[in-house]
């Protein structure tokens, strides 16, 4: 089975703390991971038809498809655990609507939750996870 791949903005705090978490509650370890700014993820944007720049969004490489923005985080919700199915309810809310809420969250992130120097370095117990 191809696992899911998850691109994520490796410089956002926000956006790592959620992949930590991510990677932590998913046990059955569906999911793989690579930073947008990575030449993996650059090359998967390309193949996708997303610009090098595109995505102010996490983005969900799944069954040769990309997600981006509400869509991919509520494809995320899919996979994991069944507390966290409820989420899903969300996708009866029109996707202008989810969507305006994503981009106001992507678009304050550094200023809310802050930007490193450097995009995370996994350590050795997830790098398993992450494409090269």
């Amino acid at each position: 089975m191809e696992h899911p791949i998850i691109l994520f903005d490796g410089v956002c705090n926000y956006c790592n703390a959620i992949v930590n978490w991510v990677m932590r509650i998913d046990r059955k370890g569906v999911f793989r991971f690579a930073t947008l700014q990575s030449a993996t993820g650059q090359q998967l944007l390309q193949q996708h038809g997303l610009g090098p720049q595109a995505p102010d969004s996490v983005v969900l490489i799944e069954h040769g498809k990309a997600f981006v923005k509400s869509d991919a985080s509520l494809r995320i919700a899919h996979h994991l655990p069944w507390w966290l199915q409820e989420v899903r309810l969300l996708w009866i809310v029109p996707r202008p609507f989810r969507d305006a809420i994503y981009d106001t969250i992507a678009r304050n992130r550094y200023k809310w939750f802050g930007r490193k120097e450097a995009c995370m370095v996994p350590t050795a117990e997830q790098r398993a996870r992450f494409l090269k």
